[in-house]
Parts: structure tokens; sequence; C-alpha cells
């Protein structure tokens, strides 16, 4: 700790934030020392999980007896925060715990992204599980959003049902749901052009909106020949480009003349996100790079229906009659995720399981400050401030 306070030692500045976080204290066991001296040397992985376990509030057969009330107490169902404790959480009076307990006593709806959150690719994230139950068993309202539209509430649906979650249609709005929505709540009657997949084709179904586009063109090829011509359906009233992994020129021609040509045809965009987790094992080139096309060539801003844009939140707000002083959104991008929450009045908690570092969230360049952070959904009890 006197390292930590003379700067001279990064893993003692570790040491101190755990302390400051509430997971080590001057009459902790002979085991939480030894762990703290083997995770200073840096002589095993596991004893920096040991540490990492202690640092989040973790509990063991060895925890003192305040651990042991507060999982009773949780058992018995007498307190909401000693619930948290049965959840790997010591009951603490460090203000990161008042922190925490705040926000989470403060929020009657929890409003999840999906993709770095609740998972990656086809990957859940670790504790995720636990977590949801757990506030549900707190009478947490959850909703979950995500911008990804290749899939509808239905197809959704059966995502978390693969990965061993129980989630519901109605909890779930997805940018696809969202450009169908949207058409709906203008009396839209003319027909849509699909730049996408089979989510939003199946949620303009579900609205009675006529589509042409989609997977339909997604073979359909462009050969230039001397004085071609694309003919174009002229009853096309609003182009719809979503997350495409079979755009072709095809589609970027037909949309372009859609938009150019036809009076009044709308541009909607279910996200502009640049990159985006369609795997656990990098980032691929998200939604952004579709719109920037039609951008480019139409010199048109399109209606944005998927975050960080206000008309999910409005949608999801009015259905609940829900206070937006009463929602947290949980999310791993500082553009999309937390400008959403920010600019709808929502609390904000960033997490660092997706595309966000903690160096990008510090830097002086970024002006995206969420109200906490943490590592990971699991970690909730042991938020931290964000510093102005």
């Amino acid at each position: 700790r006197e390292r930590a306070r003379d700067g001279d030692d990064d893993r003692e500045d570790d040491v101190l934030h755990c302390e400051q976080q509430g997971g080590v204290d001057d009459d902790d066991d002979d085991g939480g020392a030894k762990a703290r001296e083997r995770a200073r040397d840096g002589d095993d992985d596991r004893e920096d999980d040991v540490l990492h376990c202690e640092q989040q509030g973790g509990v063991d057969d060895d925890d003192d007896d305040g651990g042991a009330k507060a999982r009773e107490r949780a058992r018995d169902g007498d307190d909401d925060h000693a619930r948290w404790a049965t959840h790997g959480a010591r009951e603490r009076t460090e203000d990161v715990t008042a922190d925490a307990k705040s926000l989470v006593d403060a929020t009657e709806t929890f409003i999840f992204d999906c993709d770095g959150v609740i998972w990656k690719g086809d990957s859940l994230i670790e504790g995720v599980p636990e977590t949801l139950d757990l506030l549900r068993s707190m009478g947490k309202r959850l909703i979950f959003v995500t911008n990804n539209s290749t899939k509808s509430r239905a197809g959704y649906t059966s995502k978390f049902k693969s990965l061993g979650l129980n989630v519901g249609a109605e909890e779930i709005f997805s940018s696809s749901f969202a450009a169908a929505a949207y058409l709906e709540s203008i009396g839209f009657k003319k027909k849509a052009y699909v730049v996408g997949e089979t989510g939003i084709l199946e949620e303009l179904d579900n609205v009675g909106v006529q589509h042409i586009g989609g997977e339909a063109d997604a073979g359909k090829q462009v050969t230039l020949k001397s004085g071609e011509l694309m003919h174009h359906d002229e009853d096309v009233g609003a182009v719809i480009v979503g997350f495409d992994r079979n755009i072709n020129y095809y589609k970027i021609q037909y949309a372009t003349l859609c938009i150019r040509e036809n009076p009044g045809c709308l541009f909607i965009a279910t996200n502009t996100d640049a990159v985006t987790h369609l795997t656990d094992a990098q980032e691929w080139a998200g939604n952004g790079s579709m719109v920037g096309a039609i951008k480019g060539s139409t010199k048109q801003e399109p209606i944005v229906v998927g975050k960080p844009a206000a008309f999910m939140l409005d949608y999801i707000a009015n259905k609940y009659s829900l206070r937006k002083d009463q929602i947290c959104m949980v999310g791993d991008r500082l553009d999309t995720d937390i400008l959403f929450g920010k600019d709808g009045g929502l609390r904000t908690m960033l997490v660092l399981s997706g595309v966000t570092t903690e160096e990008t969230l510090k830097s002086p360049e970024n002006d995206i400050a969420p109200d906490f952070y943490t590592d990971k959904l699991a970690d909730l009890l042991c938020l931290k401030p964000v510093e102005a």
C-alpha cells in the first residue's frame, strides 16, 4: 500500500484498488493475505484470479461472519442487498458498494445491449445467467436491445433459448423490429426495398408491409454492358438498409435508384455501427459500411431507427409506461449504447467485455462518459464511477 501511495509500482496500485473495492481489509484471513502476496509477485495467474475474486467481493468457505450473515439473509429473502452476497458479493460499506446498491435500488428497468454484453458471437459471456436471474428475483424489468438486424424478435428468442436464457419475445427489441415499427407508426402503405437479411423481412411481414429485395437479390449481378439500364419499382416508398452479408453492387444500385428517383422515398438505416461482433474471434465491418455506400451514392442522410437514435427508447418507454429516470442502459459501446442512454436521460453503465477498452474510455479524445463502468455484467457490484 505504501508503494501504491508513492506511485512506485503498478501492481501495488492494483492491490490498493482491490482494497478500495472492499475485497481486502486488515482483518482478512491468512488465505487472502497469501493470495495478495502471490498476486504481488506475479507468480501464478490463478492467484491473480483469487485476488480478482477478492476484489469483486467473492465469498468462499473461509469467509468472515459478515459474508455468512449476508448469505443467510439472502436465502431468507429478508434483504435485497443481502441477495447480492449469494451472487459472490461480501457486504461492504465502501463507497463503491453504496454506489452500486444505489444504482440498483433506483433502477426499475435495465436495458441491455446483447453483442458484447450478453454474448460474443454464439458464446455466452461468463456470469450472465446468474446476474439476470438475480435481477429478476429483485423484481427488476429486463429489456434487451440490439442493433443487429439479421434476426427478428422470434429469431432472437431462439438464440436466447439456445444459450440457456429464458427471455421472451416481448422483452427483445432489435433494429429489424424498429425499422418495421417505424413504418407502422407513420402509416406506411407502399413497398419497401430491403438491403438486409431475414430479420428485417420477417418483421415487415409482421406489420403487413410489402417488401422486395433482401435475400432474393443476393446472387444478382450487374454486367455493365454497353447501354445497360437497370429498372426499379416505382412503388417503393422506403429503402431499409440493415446488415447484409450478401451485399452487392446490384443492391446498392437498386437502392440508389429508389431513393433518388422515387418521390418521397425514405432512406432508413437500422444502425450505423462501424463494427460488430459476428463471431467471438474478431470484430467485423458493421452496417455503417453498408449505409455509407448508399449515403455516398444518394448524398442523403438516413433515418436511423437503432441506437443511439431515440426511436427505440421512446417506443419502449411508451409501451411499458416507463419513467426514463428509472432506467439504466448497459452496453459495451460508447457511441451507441452509452450515447443512447445519455441522450435519453437514463443512467448508464459500460461493460468492457465488448468493443470498448478502458484505455479508450479514459482517452482524452473520448467525450462520452458513462455513469459507471465494469469489466463484465457479472461484476455489477464492483462498478467504478467514471471520474469527470
